[in-house]
This record gives structure tokens, sequence and C-alpha cells, in this order.
């Protein structure tokens, strides 16, 4: 082989190397990005004794929301998540960002679950991802992902904006 040759030769090794070191990249940062859905990390949980009466009860159809200042009023829907849901109340949690789209938070414990494919999903719905993980959306997005549906706050006005881009405290009780 002359030097010519050889010279080629590593230099095509170079540019192959550094096609699959590229692809090796993308595809790693692929994975990750549809991977991203609920995580567990390092949040707090606060339960606070329920004295709102029998939360199991079915005619208290209503929830409040207070992040900050702000609140907001949930429609619950009635099945047995939202049964179990509401015995664990009133809570204060530290819900997550993901997707600049919702909030989230998992659960110590498991609740139970009707999950369907959520189709389109708006902004103010509440719902379960797996059994574990609250997701609170404050923007419209179509999704192929199944969840579990609590409820829907009635008015959105200014949930994007209370909510912020990063980790919010959530306060969660009956009306």
């Amino acid at each position: 082989m002359d030097g010519k040759s050889e010279c080629r030769t590593v230099f095509k090794m170079k540019i192959n190397f550094r096609k699959h070191l590229l692809f090796i990249v993308v595809a790693t940062t692929a994975f990750m990005f549809c991977h991203a859905g609920c995580y567990k990390n390092d949040q707090t949980e606060t339960y606070i004794n329920n004295d709102n009466g029998n939360p199991n009860d079915s005619t208290l159809s209503k929830m409040k929301i207070t992040i900050g200042s702000a609140v907001f009023i949930v429609s619950l829907n009635d099945n047995p998540t939202v049964r179990k849901f509401k015995s664990m109340l009133p809570l204060t949690i530290e819900m997550s960002e993901l997707n600049a789209n919702e909030k989230f938070f998992y659960f110590s414990s498991t609740l139970p679950t009707d999950s369907a494919p959520a189709g389109t999903i708006m902004a103010g719905d509440l719902m379960l991802y797996g059994n574990n993980c609250l997701v609170l959306f404050y923007e419209n997005l179509n999704s192929s992902y199944s969840y579990t549906r609590l409820g829907k706050i009635e008015n959105v006005t200014g949930l994007k904006k209370v909510l912020g881009t990063g980790k919010i405290i959530v306060k969660f009780e009956l009306q």
C-alpha cells in the first residue's frame, strides 16, 4: 500500500467512525425524548387528614386546585380512580414540568385505573398516567398514550401562566 492509499483508508475510517458516533448520539437522544414520560424523582408528597366528610361520596364532584394565590375548580369524573384520589385529599405536592404542556407527579402508592388512549387532550385535563402518575395538562394536544381521566378544570384562564415552566407546588382539595 502506498502512502496516499493508506492515508485515504485512515481518512475513510475516521469518517465512518464519526458517522457511527453521530448515529449513536442521535439515536440515544431520540430514545431519551421518546421515553421521557413520567419519571420518578425526589418529589414531595404531603397527605393531610381529610376533614371534608366522606371523600368517597359521589355527590362531591368538584375539587379545588390552588397554585399560589390562583384557584381553579375541577369537575371530577365518577370512577374508582377518582374515588381513591378523593380519599387522599387534601393533598399538597410538588409537580414537575414535562414537554412544555403538562405538570406531573408520581405517587408513592398506586391507584385503580381504567386507562384508554387519550386522543385529544385539552388544557385543564387532569389524568392519571399508568397507575401512579398524576398529570395536569395546560396545553391542548393529541396523544396516543393511555390515561385514566380524573376530571377537567372548568375555566383554564391563567392556568398556563401560574404553572410556569419549572416545578410548582399544587394543592388539591375537595370543594
